[in-house]
């Protein structure tokens, strides 16, 4: 099996160099680069299996770099390395798709488990067997091509939006638990997990609202239900 390629871009020269080191000596392949900039140029010429962004960085900040690697490669997961650790901080990085978050200071054992995981996650999820479509309401989910059909038109989805989409429209008017869901998409039930479950069933609730018979329900300590029609 071949080396993961893991994109690091981090301006702090004594951590980049560090990390860099630890991980190819985990055996990961990769590549560092000191600014926005460097790492967006970087992307552009060669294929990653996982992006490991710093936040605040000269030239081209790491939320600014996250959304352009998006655009390009929209399921390319990617992990935040930063100091800044506020609420609306996580909530931003989430919103644009992070699959984790890791603030400074960390230790090193603590970031490669994440990788591993998201890394894991991500390479479980390419190997599901997909249906091709699943159909609920007005609505049609093309699995295999990761876009919902609805009222309001076609709309493409991330791959864990896909994700979740499937696993309630499979389980219609019936309670998904909550810690089950996470576990079998993100792969634990992590709080910041947690949080990038409800962000995601958020932008879902908006993207069902054309049908007043669908929508997703939310029990509290339990889980949430797709339902569909009347219960």
């Amino acid at each position: 099996m071949s080396k993961a390629k893991l994109l690091l871009v981090e301006d702090d020269t004594n951590l980049g160099d560090i990390l860099q080191e630890y991980l190819q000596m985990k055996g990961y392949d990769t590549t560092l680069c000191r600014d926005g900039e460097e790492g967006w140029n970087k992307f552009k010429k060669d294929k990653y299996d996982l992006c490991l962004l710093d936040v605040m960085m000269p030239k081209k900040d790491g939320f600014t770099l996250a959304k352009e690697i998006k655009k390009v490669q929209e399921n390319l997961p990617i992990l935040f390395l930063t100091a800044k650790n506020q609420k609306e901080d996580v909530i931003d990085g989430l919103k644009l798709g992070a699959d984790d978050y890791l603030t400074k200071p960390f230790s090193m054992e603590e970031l490669l488990l994440r990788i591993t995981a998201v890394l894991r996650r991500t390479q479980k999820s390419s190997e599901l067997p997909a249906l091709k479509t699943y159909s609920f309401g007005d609505f049609v989910l093309h699995y295999d091509e990761q876009y919902l059909e609805g009222p309001g038109g076609k709309n493409k989805l991330t791959s864990k939006e896909n994700e979740l989409i499937r696993l309630l429209a499979s389980e219609t008017n019936k309670l998904v638990n909550r810690s089950h869901a996470l576990k079998q998409i993100w792969g634990d039930d992590s709080y910041f997990n947690a949080r990038s479950m409800d962000v995601y069933l958020s932008k879902i609730r908006k993207l069902l609202k054309d049908d007043p018979k669908v929508q997703i329900i939310t029990i509290h300590g339990e889980g949430f239900k797709l339902i569909v029609g009347e219960e």
